[in-house]
């Protein structure tokens, strides 16, 4: 006969069991990070999968449209294209001047940075985490860390990769910092996450800080994480409080982070000096045009002596100070030959004689040498 009462395992050993797991979770949770890179490999097809029925609603809407729909986008199109054209206009005028006063201080331009277009495969269901999934990964060149925009302004970062796909953490996320700037006075602020896709806030703002509603909040490029100018928000309030020594600054992302499909993946520029996962800086002693110098650094007298003189110069008439010194006391500065007589007196030529006492290795000690006379 089956009790009718069973007494099953106790809830203080579950207490303990779960408090014991995780621990053991958190221990090793650094050490799970490739068992995840596989596992979301493994269900990037299931991904794909599931973005199937969206692509073709797009296909299906794309391709049953009426002929009054193409003709009003026709309309619109060309509208936008002339409002583009006359700000292009604009901009390759404000372009060439800042070219110019770049030149004239003598600053460096901005490169061009590499980017590649991503789609959107998967939004976060959960109302605590702000992320999406895109259809490019490691494969790709995609990193942890790379900022990701939109056509409006910035989204977020990478904070997952994997072969195919990578996981995108939203600037909405109440664990996402973002280090910004205002373009009207410069200040400096930061821009943390509230977990409304719609709203972004500044903390430790102080009340004597020069910010109004309407101000806009550009990327700051401080932390080598984002390209300095993208733009992030706009301030839509600044409340300040009596007994509070901060102001309670919000503002609202540029992106619509509500409905992004297309998303655009930025590398950082070849002089910006961030290094990528899969990039080794090369040693300075690996460059052949530093080795070469070194060598030649390396190989140079010191300071002050010459290399001897094997061109024959003594024989045309140049004479060394240990020659001149014989020449004082009788001797020719060919050796110990008599002097042929002449009727000319024959001074030793000044300049030759300097050339002979820098080019001497004999100590600073010696006398300099004198014009000699030599007669019949």
């Amino acid at each position: 006969m089956k009790p009718i009462f069973v007494r099953g395992i106790s809830n203080q050993f579950r207490l303990t069991l779960a408090i014991i797991l995780s621990v053991i979770l958190l221990v090793a949770n650094h050490r799970l990070e490739p068992a995840r890179e596989s596992l979301a490999s493994a269900l990037s097809p299931v991904q794909y999968l599931a973005s199937v029925p969206s692509i073709i609603l797009d296909w299906s809407s794309e391709s049953l449209a009426t002929r009054n729909m193409l003709a009003l986008q026709n309309k619109e199109l060309l509208r936008q294209q002339l409002l583009m054209s006359e700000r292009l206009q604009r901009f390759e005028h404000l372009r060439q001047e800042n070219e110019r006063l770049r030149a004239l201080l003598g600053s460096p331009a901005y490169q061009d940075s590499r980017k590649m277009v991503a789609e959107v495969l998967e939004v976060a269901s959960e109302p605590s985490h702000h992320y999406v999934v895109l259809n490019h990964g490691s494969r790709s060149g995609v990193f942890v860390g790379q900022p990701v925009v939109d056509a409006q302004g910035v989204v977020g970062q990478v904070v997952q990769v994997s072969e195919v796909t990578s996981r995108v953490l939203l600037l909405s996320d109440v664990s996402h910092g973002l280090p910004v700037r205002i373009t009207r006075n410069d200040v400096r602020l930061v821009a943390n996450g509230t977990g409304e896709l719609d709203q972004i806030e500044l903390r430790y703002v102080a009340k004597s800080t020069d910010i109004k509603v309407g101000d806009l909040l550009v990327t700051s490029g401080l932390g080598n994480r984002f390209p300095e100018g993208y733009p992030v928000a706009r301030v839509i309030e600044v409340q300040t409080e009596d007994g509070q020594s901060y102001a309670r600054v919000t503002a609202q992302p540029l992106a619509a982070l509500d409905r992004i499909r297309y998303l655009l993946l930025i590398w950082p520029a070849p002089d910006s000096g961030v290094t990528l996962p899969n990039q080794i800086p090369v040693p300075a002693a690996d460059h052949p045009a530093e080795s070469n110098e070194l060598e030649s650094m390396a190989t140079e007298p010191a300071n002050g002596t010459a290399k001897p003189n094997t061109t024959g110069n003594n024989a045309q008439g140049t004479t060394s100070s240990s020659q001149v010194g014989n020449a004082q006391s009788g001797s020719s500065a060919q050796g110990n030959n008599p002097v042929k007589p002449t009727n000319t007196t024959k001074p030793v030529n000044a300049s030759n004689a300097a050339n002979a006492t820098e080019t001497s290795s004999a100590p600073t000690t010696q006398k300099p040498p004198v014009p000699v006379e030599v007669h019949q």
